[in-house]
């Protein structure tokens, strides 16, 4: 399952890297995609809504703790780059002690919260008891979700993008058959939708873990990798939490932004939520590259071979601006359409295909900053990474969201604008640091660590 991105050709390492991934992120967004679409069939707007509104806060703990275990992710890769395996296996058992202890009080804490979230979120009152039933039912199922998103970052940081591809297929199976069981026959609602979300990830771990006692990794793991170390936790928390903040603030400012499309009523409120999963589909791309970059770099920095970290980055950057300009140039002739696959509400289908014409442009924008953001975390330096979303979200994506609401009533076309208007500082600013970096040099920060780590 070890596997070596220091050798051979770049680009045929990104793309064999990148394509498993990509197709874990896609059955990962089916998810979701999955519960609108069937909860559609059977249900009206007050389910869609609720529906919409509890998947995003989901979706906002999961990319945090996604985030967070790209500190892992990149510990383990510069760790095995460097041929140092006895530091690989510590970085494992330190990320399973860290999450396990994390998703345990997260669970705790979220439980004692749903109310508090849903009257944030200014749940139209339609939806409010749908909301908060999924999420009393998904907050219970954190350990799992935790553990299968941590499990899949050791895997990748070592090198192996296919298994968590082969564990989020059997889950995304199980889920579109739960949902239509749920929802369909059962007639559960949103209930349905959080059950066949939470079981599914069950599945998914309890088939990770079975994988693992059967197939062990290249590094060994013994019981006193999983005591915790200082140096061991300070490196995946140094990338891990910049991370872990950077993502939490940019679904804060898309709650931010469903909070205003609910102010506007049901028909603007499930408009939104419905090309929030549409744009989640489309981001694959980039959030692959993402991804692709982090792992690839770091295993390529640990070894020394910067030039091919930067060789790395530079594909990603052409792949995903390619794909990002074909995507927003096709939407601006099939968006309503493409929404119109999930409700047959005229009135949604008229205010989801405004507001995605504007939003697709910054797909193709953040391909750009999202390739940056990976080679930032392959250097170790996230904090680059955190610095362009927070400034592009306190600057221009909350404020534009607000002021285009406020001025544009009839349309929600000026909204998807502004949050492409946001990831347009973002390229600017990560132009910026990646030259600063430069011009500086980066050290590899794995050197640094004990001799014996």
């Amino acid at each position: 399952m070890e596997t070596n991105l220091t050798k051979g050709s770049v680009l045929k390492n990104v793309i064999s890297f990148s394509l498993p991934y990509l197709l874990s992120y896609f059955l990962q967004t089916l998810y979701g995609m999955a519960d609108l679409f069937i909860i559609g069939q059977f249900e009206g707007k007050a389910s869609i809504t609720a529906v919409s509104v509890g998947s995003q806060v989901m979706h906002m703990l999961t990319v945090i703790i996604v985030g967070l275990a790209m500190g892992s992710t990149v510990s383990i890769a510069q760790a095995v780059g460097a041929g140092r395996k006895k530091r690989a296996s510590r970085c494992i058992g330190n990320t399973i002690t860290l999450f396990l202890i994390l998703s345990i009080l997260l669970t705790i804490l979220l439980l004692f919260l749903v109310n508090p979230i849903v009257t944030a979120m200014a749940t139209p009152e339609a939806a409010a008891a749908g909301t908060a039933c999924y999420l009393t039912i998904c907050f219970m199922g954190i350990p799992f979700i935790t553990a299968y998103n941590i499990i899949s970052s050791i895997f990748r940081g070592l090198g192996d993008s296919k298994s968590p591809m082969y564990f989020i297929a059997i889950a995304c199976a199980v889920n579109i058959g739960l949902d239509y069981l749920f929802m369909g026959a059962f007639h559960l609602g949103p209930a349905g939708a959080a059950l066949g979300t939470t079981l599914s990830q069950t599945i998914s771990v309890g088939i990770a873990l079975l994988f693992l006692l059967k197939r062990k990794p290249g590094i060994p793991l013994r019981k006193t990798d999983l005591k915790p170390k200082k140096y061991i936790l300070g490196g995946i928390l140094k990338t891990g939490i910049p991370i872990s903040l950077q993502d939490g603030f940019i679904q804060i400012s898309f709650l931010v932004i469903t909070i205003i499309a609910n102010s506007r009523g049901l028909t603007d409120a499930a408009a939104v939520g419905i090309v929030e999963k549409i744009i989640s589909f489309l981001f694959l791309v980039p959030s692959s590259m993402l991804s692709t970059v982090s792992a690839l770099g770091a295993q390529n920095i640990g070894a020394g071979r910067k030039d091919r970290a930067l060789q790395a980055l530079r594909y990603a950057i052409l792949i995903t601006t390619s794909f990002g300009f074909i995507a927003a140039v096709l939407m601006q002739w099939i968006a309503h359409p493409v929404v119109g696959l999930f409700t047959e509400d005229s009135a949604v289908i008229f205010a989801g295909g405004q507001y995605l014409k504007g939003y697709i442009w910054d797909c193709f924008l953040a391909g750009i900053h999202f390739s940056f953001s990976g080679y930032f975390c392959a250097c170790q330096r996230s904090e680059f990474s955190f610095l362009h979303n927070f400034f592009s979200i306190i600057l221009v994506r909350i404020p534009g969201a607000y002021l285009t609401s406020k001025y544009f009533p009839h349309t929600l076309f000026p909204m998807g604008l502004a949050t492409a208007a946001g990831s347009l500082l973002s390229v600017i600013l990560c132009v910026l640091f990646f030259l600063t970096l430069r011009r500086k040099g980066h050290k590899t920060p794995v050197s640094s660590c004990p001799a014996n780590g």
